[in-house]
């Protein structure tokens, strides 16, 4: 197989996961729902899934496969997740700050 499917395969592991955690994200809160914000949330969503896949083709490269080959795609995977979650906390602050913050 080759290694672009092995790294890809890491990824659509997460894939169900990651469409329940943006989901999450995009939900909450309801409130204010501007169009600045919808536009924000969407590049955070985005920008989440092209780092965690970069994430994912790194520690597949990059993987000690003296264990064997399932080692590779467990770092992979690990990674991938951490960095999706990651994107999302750090925007999540982000989002509430720039919500808290007075108008103007």
């Amino acid at each position: 197989m080759t290694p672009l499917i092995e790294s890809g395969l890491a990824f659509l592991l997460f894939l169900p996961l990651f469409a329940i955690l943006g989901a999450l994200y995009w939900i909450l809160p309801r409130q204010p729902r501007t169009r600045a914000r919808r536009l924000g949330d969407a590049a955070v969503l985005i920008g989440a899934a092209v780092l965690s896949y970069a994430a994912v083709r790194w520690g597949f490269a990059n993987a000690s496969r003296a264990g064997g080959q399932i080692w590779a795609q467990v770092l992979a995977a690990l990674l991938a997740y951490g960095m999706f979650v990651l994107c999302l906390v750090v925007a999540a602050f982000v989002r509430a700050w720039l919500l808290r913050r007075p108008p103007g």
